[in-house]
């Protein structure tokens, strides 16, 4: 187990870097930096000396080197636009789209993982196709044309839950089904197949043969081997919904860091851009670093792979 966690950190160590590399360099080469801060109007006086005061007028790598060393003790420069600490920044905001990323994919989970279980149990019954209409449906359905939908029924037709902002639980309640999903497809579609394969396996025969209940086979000895893979699966969605919160949170207006980035991107500021796309590729890394971990704490023969 200590070779196989190590491996994965190793592992998780060198996509962090390239993310970083990544992060630093496609922004730089995207065009110039000091006319993109200046504006298109600005003098070559005014442009060189927004070169020199950012440090652009440097080699790219020792700007790289010096970004990375700075980043690491969690300092990503002061904002363009904002004036002020991007760390600042990023702490006012985080809070809100990891709790959003965290009831979103609690709410997937709780949805899809019944839907699976019940469409394996019903196969090619009514019920079973029927969820896999829906998995299909909610995988090709764009996520803001849905967050859209449910603010025209529920905000504006039927004045039940309000459309906007983040002041009490109602306000969540829009922004956690739009985004939660978004993952509910690909979770149900597994629980299925994975409890498909369960239920046909030597062992559930011998428990029912032994003559345990149905919910005894079912849940104690089909679910609990079933779900390993939705771990590691629930994970990957979660860094997929934390990076694509910029939609949900644009259309709830919802100040988290998905709102963060795209003020940013839309006023080039580039250094919040840079810390932002940093941060939630690290989260995604160490959320999917975890499931492999307690993937591999549940099933030995993962410690192989």
């Amino acid at each position: 187990m200590l070779r196989f966690a190590l491996r994965r950190i190793g592992v998780a160590v060198c996509v962090a870097f390239t993310v970083a590399v990544f992060s630093f360099f496609l922004l730089h080469l995207s065009g110039d930096l000091a006319t993109a801060i200046a504006g298109p109007e600005s003098s070559a006086e005014q442009i060189a000396q927004i070169r020199v005061e950012y440090g652009l007028d440097r080699p790219i790598m020792a700007q790289f080197i010096d970004w990375l060393v700075r980043a690491l003790h969690f300092d990503f420069g002061r904002s363009f636009y904002f004036q002020d600490q991007v760390t600042t920044l990023i702490a006012g905001r985080l809070g809100v789209t990891m709790a959003l990323g965290g009831m979103a994919l609690g709410f997937a989970l709780l949805v899809a993982i019944p839907l699976g279980v019940v469409a394996a149990i019903r196969r090619d019954t009514w019920i079973d196709r029927s969820a896999l209409m829906i998995s299909v449906f909610g995988q090709a359905m764009p996520s803001f044309w849905f967050a859209l939908t449910l603010v025209l029924i529920f905000s504006v037709k039927l004045r039940w839950l309000p459309a906007s902002g983040g002041a009490t639980w109602k306000h969540m309640i829009l922004p956690v089904v739009a985004l939660g999903t978004y993952a509910m497809p690909a979770i149900m579609r597994l629980t299925r197949n994975g409890m498909l394969d369960v239920l046909a396996a030597d062992y559930i025969r011998t428990a029912r043969a032994k003559g345990l209940s149905t919910a005894v086979v079912l849940f104690k000895h089909a679910l609990r081997n079933a779900v390993i893979p939705v771990v590691g699966l629930a994970a990957v969605q979660l860094g997929f919904m934390l990076g694509g919160s910029i939609v949900i949170e644009t259309v709830f207006s919802l100040h988290g860091l998905g709102h963060l980035a795209w003020e940013a991107i839309s006023r080039n500021d580039y250094p919040v851009v840079q810390a932002v796309v940093l941060l939630l590729s690290v989260v995604y890394i160490l959320v999917t670093l975890a499931a492999d971990l307690l993937n591999a704490a549940l099933d030995p023969r993962m410690r192989t792979g």
